[in-house]
């Protein structure tokens, strides 16, 4: 009997259009089903989200906007919670061999900065790509995290390896 996982990217305090939207296009192309974004504001908050709706919208990808991280693990109730950050003493994550995961799986990264507090950090597990220096940036974050997860769960196309080619 096979395990539904259900893999929620979260968008946390942005107030960049540009990364607001390429972030949007990493989770289309992943073939996610749901995008969360908290703490919006400025230029994305005004300018950005009808352009970030268009896009969602014909991908099929439903779209989530709340005011805070902590609205969104009360609200969809994950049964693991993922904090991507470089602070607060977070575990290696292995992007060539993640994590077993099941259920409602919400993946956190921080938009802005700074970096998530301790207070944001304890609503989960805080995870960051080993082998890095610094912070990449959320896209680059959410690249290695998102499709090592989704490869892990089924969620992507096979290589040609894997098809035997």
């Amino acid at each position: 009997m096979s395990v539904e996982v259900e893999i929620i990217p979260l968008l946390h305090n942005t107030s960049s259009i540009q990364r607001m939207l390429d972030f949007a296009r990493l989770v289309v192309s992943l073939r996610l089903k749901r995008l969360v974004l908290t703490k919006v504001y400025g230029a994305a908050a005004q300018h950005g989200l009808g352009d970030l709706g268009r896009i969602l919208y014909k991908s099929g990808v439903s779209l989530l906007i709340l005011s805070d991280l902590s609205d969104a693990v009360e609200l969809l109730k994950p049964d693991i919670t993922f904090i991507v950050t470089k602070s607060n003493n977070p575990s290696s994550f292995d992007p060539l061999n993640p994590p077993t995961v099941r259920g409602r799986v919400l993946v956190a990264f921080n938009g802005g900065e700074p970096d998530f507090t301790p207070e944001e950090s304890s609503l989960g597990k805080p995870i960051y790509p080993r082998g890095t220096e610094g912070r990449m940036g959320p896209n680059a974050e959410a690249s290695l995290v998102l499709y090592s997860l989704t490869r892990s769960v089924g969620g992507g196309e096979k290589t040609s390896r894997e098809a035997g080619v």
